[in-house]
């Protein structure tokens, strides 16, 4: 078989191979003895003669040829369209041009640990920050804040140490260091480093009693009066910024944590935009608040583009449901309504849409009666259509217990892809379809009437002989309307048709 596609028109009888032929339908087998055995037969075209060469054995084995030809064309198929669905996955978005290109991931505005990822450039009125020096310090990071911290004691220090040396200097009590008759301004002061101990145990009121003024210098006593009004300053200063530094509720918000993803499932038939919030101490927040706000670029109809533009995303505030009582994770809901910026979003458009939402939280440490504020974000793709987040309370005895394993977890529900807009109208037809199909039948519900009901001019041939009828409409006084309430009731009924 193999040597049939050859480039001889006409195949030697020596190299033929048996071919034992079956019943249609059934498999034909071709063996070969070259198949078998250690020798191929290989044909060189150049020479036109065959020549055996020495292999290693393979087991022998057997050829299905009973496959038909609409089987072949349906393999052909499958493997022409196999490449093309491996290029349909991994299909990149087209350019302007037709070019391929990925999805630029977009640059958050807030960290997931709630830093802002601002950073303030060619700023030339600085020193508006020299006008509030206090939140200044407070603001700088702990290596600035305690280099500051040693350089602004360590200057003091060197300060008032050289101007005690140039008094000593000046008054002459360098030369008179072995003159007892001598009165000095400071006692023990021979050089710049005694005259900077000093300085140090002056401003720090340690005193040694080795090195003390004397009533003999005036200049001395001023210099003593000044440095100890500029000490306690330096210290009232230095230990303020230091201990709001260290009381800041920054790191309180570490222990406030949000899910990692936001979900948007259906909630008292309604499409609703949902994360989690937890707190981790037992300490509690006192009068927590929670806002949200849709961090996304537009452009007005006069043309203008505002970048990162700010929209409000009510979590409750109308209801009040916005104020926390955070003792236990609570699931923030926002509904999906005609004043959200999300009522015209389905989920095929979200996985499209280019935004970012920023949720924070804000209340009292109870511990401090500080301020505290955590913030996160959420981008697109880390909003999941069609899911829900898991339960993670139980009733354990005497107390219910939380498992913050479950915190992040979510799972499928089923969910409409339509946006809310779509979802409301289709539930305001269907009202309104069951509404005209009830009011319809209603008006046209018979009315049975009794045989003693009374017909115009006379009755007619059923009510002559007992037998009962049907009204239409709506019902009358049998005892005192006459002619006039089947009149009444047919004009009831045509106004019912019309309105259906």
């Amino acid at each position: 078989m193999a040597l049939e596609n050859s480039v001889f028109p006409s195949r030697p009888d020596s190299l033929s191979l048996p071919v034992e032929e079956k019943g249609e339908g059934e498999e034909v087998e071709v063996a070969t003895e070259a198949t078998a055995s250690t020798r191929v037969f290989n044909v060189s075209e150049e020479l036109g003669h065959v020549v055996t060469t020495e292999t290693t054995p393979s087991p022998p084995t057997s050829a299905k040829v009973n496959r038909s030809f609409q089987d072949k064309l349906a393999e052909r198929e499958a493997n022409a369209i196999q490449p093309r669905k491996k290029t349909q996955g991994t299909e990149k978005e087209r350019g302007r041009f037709g070019w391929a290109r990925a999805r630029r991931k977009r640059q958050r505005y807030v960290e997931k640990n709630g830093r802002c990822n601002v950073q303030h450039g060619n700023m030339r009125e600085t020193y508006r920050y020299l006008t509030d020096i206090f939140t200044t310090l407070v603001d700088l990071n702990w290596r600035c804040s305690l280099f500051v911290f040693v350089m602004a004691y360590a200057v003091t220090w060197l300060f008032f140490g050289a101007i005690w040396y140039l008094i000593a200097y000046c008054r002459g009590d360098l030369d008179h260091l072995e003159d007892e008759t001598w009165t000095p301004c400071v006692n023990n002061v021979n050089g710049f480093i005694s005259a900077f101990l000093f300085s140090i145990e002056t401003e720090t009121t340690i005193g040694y009693g080795h090195r003390v003024i004397t009533d003999q210098c005036p200049v001395g006593t001023m210099l003593l009066l000044l440095q100890a009004i500029l000490g306690s300053m330096v210290n009232a200063f230095m230990v303020g910024c230091m201990f709001v530094k260290i009381s800041q509720p920054n790191k309180r918000a570490e222990t406030l944590v949000f899910s990692k993803h936001a979900v948007i499932s259906l909630r008292d038939d309604k499409l609703c935009l949902m994360f989690r919030v937890g707190d981790l101490r037992s300490s509690h927040i006192v009068g927590a608040n929670m806002r949200a706000k849709l961090i996304k670029s537009k452009q007005t109809q006069e043309g203008e583009f505002i970048p990162l533009d700010q929209t409000d995303i009510s979590v409750g505030f109308e209801t009040g449901d916005d104020r926390l009582f955070l003792v236990s994770p609570l699931v923030i809901s926002h509904e999906i309504d005609a004043r959200s910026p999300f009522w015209d979003m389905s989920q095929a458009q979200l996985e499209k849409e280019d935004f970012e939402i920023v949720v924070i939280l804000e209340g009292m440490v109870e511990a401090t009666g500080m301020t505290c504020q955590a913030r996160s974000s959420y981008l697109a793709e880390e909003v999941m259509w069609g899911h829900r987040f898991s339960p993670m309370m139980c009733l354990a005895e005497g107390f219910f217990d939380i498992d913050y394993g479950a915190f992040h977890h979510t799972f499928e529900v089923d969910t409409p892809s339509c946006s809310a807009r779509e979802l409301s109208l289709a539930a305001a037809r269907l009202d309104a379809h069951l509404y005209w199909s009830i009011s319809s039948r209603l008006d046209e519900e018979p009315t049975l009437a009794s045989p003693e009901a009374k017909q115009p001019d006379g009755g007619s041939a059923n009510s002559k002989t007992g037998e009962t009828t049907f009204i239409v409409g709506e019902m009358t006084d049998i005892q005192e309307q006459t002619g006039l309430g089947e009149l009444n009731g047919s004009v009831a009924t045509d106004q019912s048709e019309s309105e259906a």
